[in-house]
């Protein structure tokens, strides 16, 4: 069902939920579905791209500012709309601008209530705000996607690399990821709470890419991204091949986990984002208000630096280096690039 439009946006459909049927062939829409209401009684809608090609096929979705703060995912989605052309597109590619509408207005990882929206899915039809914002944006969009790319960056007082999380023992989730040409992937089983955990119960192939770092726009991970996604609608048939040089074999880590301080202080981290480390090699130092050092921090195991914290200010229990335990793919069976 089509509602009125009061947004101030001109020629934007508004919508109940997502009706690709009802949207023109050959074009790209731009969309907004409603999901929820203010305190004021006001509509909260999420905007979205949705190029429908003259052809049929599947629908792509990706998915962008799951946290309100993580905003390269915003130029990736701008520049796939910018050169994707419908009328050369079999089946739609559904580009949701902005998933957490209140988080990016207030300037906040979190939705409204201080929830991760990320841990909150699949949410409840009547319960919490929270809950039933993700309830109704997968029941009202994600249904209708056959495959998904939620994109994130790193959360304040962090850095990310290129990377992808995905359930590597799935075939369709593991090429995606290889498609999608990051620097490391991670392998996670689809954990409770998540979009892309939610999305694979829904039997929906869903990855995470991780794009650098938050608020800052990095052309060359943005650019490997598009190219990424590009590939992943060309493996699936949804746009003429082309020849794209998909350049070195990302890492492969089997699992990754943070080191945490166990003491506050002004942290300075050692290595650099994708850099191989050692077991026992000196990941960071802490000293104390006067300069001191207090602490060395170590690697428990040999990997590869996935993310790292960028914050000095650094209380007991904060993040230092994200690691990745790096293997070889073939000794877990992962669907290799091109496979």
């Amino acid at each position: 069902m089509q509602l009125s439009d009061e947004g101030g946006f001109s020629g934007v459909r508004v919508l109940e939920a997502l009706d690709i049927e009802s949207l023109p062939v050959g074009r790209t829409s731009q969309v907004l579905v409603e999901l929820v209401h203010d305190g004021l009684g006001r509509p909260i809608r999420v905007p979205m791209f949705v190029a429908r090609g003259r052809l049929p096929g599947p629908t792509f979705g990706l998915t962008a500012a799951v946290h309100g703060n993580e905003l390269t995912d915003v130029p990736v989605m701008h520049q796939v709309f910018d050169w994707l052309d419908p009328k050369k597109l079999k089946g739609t590619v559904v580009g949701v601008i902005v998933v957490n509408v209140p988080g990016l207005l207030m300037f906040q990882r979190e939705f409204i209530d201080g929830s991760d929206l990320n841990r909150s899915m699949p949410g409840r039809a009547n319960g919490n705000i929270s809950q039933v914002y993700a309830h109704r944006f997968l029941d009202r969009i994600v249904r209708c996607f056959d495959f998904l790319a939620d994109l994130h960056t790193a959360s304040f007082g962090r850095a990310n690399s290129l990377y992808v999380r995905a359930d590597m023992t799935h075939p369709v989730a593991a090429k995606m990821a290889y498609l999608q040409r990051p620097q490391i992937i991670v392998h996670s089983p689809a954990a409770d709470g998540t979009l892309r955990g939610t999305a694979m119960t829904m039997n929906i192939p869903a990855i995470t890419v991780e794009i650098g770092d938050p608020q800052l726009f990095k052309q060359e991970l943005i650019r490997r991204s598009v190219l990424g996604i590009r590939a992943m609608l060309s493996e699936l048939g949804m746009l003429t091949k082309t020849k794209i040089a998909l350049g070195a074999d990302p890492v492969v880590c089997d699992r990754s986990s943070w080191v945490y301080t166990d003491h506050g202080g002004l942290l300075q981290v050692l290595p650099k984002i994708t850099e191989r480390v050692q077991a026992n090699d000196v990941v960071a130092r802490l000293t104390n208000v006067f300069g001191e050092l207090t602490r060395e921090y170590r690697a428990p195991e040999a990997g590869v630096v996935v993310g790292l914290s960028t914050n000095p200010v650094s209380q007991t229990g904060a993040r230092i280096v994200h690691l990745g335990r790096v293997v070889d793919p073939a000794e877990l069976s992962f669907q290799r690039r091109g496979g």
